[in-house]
């Protein structure tokens, strides 16, 4: 089996996560967080459009982790990603964090909202 190495360019993957935290490059982060190729920064949940809306245009897709559990996202939530051209993905917050390192290994244009387990 052939063994290469991924390459994230200058956006940072998920290291790990858990009760109330994520580890992103090596550091230890607490509370929702919101991951693109621009960086890390803390998120306001599910109650703060405004910066995932400032994604609008440069992710084809969002991944949205609702913590342990999947749940829907609120309606004007939704209606507001949908409506700037996001396209939005909800699952847990586990899975989330794997398929946007999956995805962002491949080059992909993804971001990444999560709020912790």
């Amino acid at each position: 089996m052939q063994m290469n190495e991924i390459s994230f360019g200058g956006a940072q993957p998920v290291d790990g996560y858990g009760p109330g935290f994520f580890r992103v490059g090596g550091r230890p982060l607490g509370g929702a967080l919101c991951l693109s190729s621009d960086g890390c920064r803390s998120w306001g949940g599910l109650d703060d459009a405004e910066a995932l809306l400032a994604l609008a245009g440069d992710v084809d897709v969002l991944f949205v982790g609702t913590g342990a559990e999947i749940a829907p996202l609120p309606k004007p939530l939704r209606e507001r990603l949908e409506a700037a051209g996001l396209g939005v993905e909800v699952m847990n917050t586990p899975s989330a964090c794997r398929t946007y390192n999956v995805l962002l290994g491949e080059g992909r244009r993804v971001a990444l909202a999560v709020v912790p387990v």
